[in-house]
């Protein structure tokens, strides 16, 4: 694993010391030696290397990594640039996108634009066996990612939640500070979509926010490769 060595060091670097990081870590070793893990073991703290704790604006919530080959790269509901096939819950993504802001819909899943603006692309599982979804689900990554999620409500400046489904928002209960945005809907899954979250307009509220509090809004436009 590429270390986490940025401003998020302080705030999570006691996580690395408990039985329990160790025992996550001790699986997760084994796995990678064992199996085919994804994402690559170099890219599972993608998300924190690209965005900082201090740069964090907005947090978009995933479950856990893509499954299938050169898709999972440390970033939520992201692709490598190299995968030619959008997943389906990223197309509705853009789709919702286009409907709110005018964005045109691009040929890649490729997201660390939003990261590197401040969009922190948070899985709460961050390993995952090839072709079996939620196969690292309950070893500890929750507990690691549940420390991340109370360092951003730490945070004494306006943030936003998005949180696209059951599993995001069960984290809702954590996110007590008066000063951040919490926006809820549906998840954008196929199953799920159009139950709510087409039509949301969350990305348009989500920059509402940040511009009322004097802060730089996303540009949510992904750029064709």
């Amino acid at each position: 694993m590429a270390m986490i060595d940025n401003d998020w060091l302080p705030c999570i670097k006691q996580e690395f010391t408990k039985p329990y990081y160790k025992e996550l870590y001790t699986f997760v070793k084994h796995e990678y030696d064992t199996r085919i893990i994804y994402p690559p073991a170099e890219d599972i703290f993608n998300a924190f290397h690209f965005t900082p704790l201090s740069k964090v604006k907005v947090m978009i919530l995933g479950q856990d990594p893509y499954h299938n080959e050169n898709q999972a790269h440390g970033l939520s509901f992201s692709v490598l640039p190299t995968q030619k096939d959008i997943p389906p819950s990223l197309v509705n993504i853009y789709q919702e996108l286009h409907d709110d802001l005018g964005c045109y819909i691009p040929n890649n899943g490729y997201l660390k634009k939003w990261a590197d603006q401040g969009v922190l692309l948070l899985n709460t599982v961050l390993t995952v066996r090839a072709h079996q979804a939620n196969s690292h689900q309950g070893k500890g990554w929750e507990q690691f990612t549940d420390a991340v999620i109370e360092a951003v409500n730490a945070q004494d400046r306006p943030i936003v939640y998005l949180l696209w489904g059951r599993p995001a928002q069960s984290k809702i209960p954590m996110l007590t500070n008066s000063k951040h945005l919490i926006l809820k809907a549906p998840h954008p899954s196929p199953l799920s979509a159009y139950r709510g979250f087409f039509g949301c307009r969350h990305f348009s509220q989500a920059n509402a926010f940040l511009e009322k509090n004097g802060i730089e809004p996303i540009d949510w436009q992904i750029e064709n490769i």
